[in-house]
């Protein structure tokens, strides 16, 4: 089974119908077809709900969050281990932190990171991308 890793971009494509939508929606289908299996840290989820508070207001964020609650995206805590390959990847790139996230996600699960943000261009040799964009 394939394993995933979304960050906020993606999610946020998807849900907005920005370019690399239709990419991120097939991500979504090989997880029903129970080919892939998808996750996204809770750090990222919260960059989605604070996007769309920003560009929306709560009325917009309220719906990003029920439209996120129904997709097959298993949600992962941001516990110590994680926290600190995070930091890690923080003191040696030019990432946002949130991105370490995102990106320590995919190396401790073994998996492909969806994203279209540049930002992982400068570690696409330690992580594999799935590029939407």
């Amino acid at each position: 089974m394939k394993t995933v890793v979304l960050d906020s971009y993606a999610v946020i494509a998807y849900l907005e119908s920005e370019p690399g939508h239709k990419k991120v929606a097939e991500v979504f289908d090989g997880c029903i077809a129970r080919d892939s299996e998808a996750f996204m840290c809770i750090v990222n989820w919260g960059e989605v709900i604070y996007h769309t508070l920003r560009v929306g207001g709560e009325k917009a964020s309220k719906l990003a969050e029920d439209a996120m609650a129904t997709l097959p995206i298993q949600l992962v805590e941001a516990n110590k281990e994680l926290t600190h390959e995070a930091a890690v990847l923080k003191a040696s790139n030019k990432m946002s932190y949130a991105d370490c996230f995102a990106a320590a996600l995919a190396m401790k699960k073994k998996g492909e990171l969806v994203t279209g943000d540049s930002e992982f261009k400068q570690i696409e040799k330690d992580i594999k991308i799935h590029w939407i964009r």
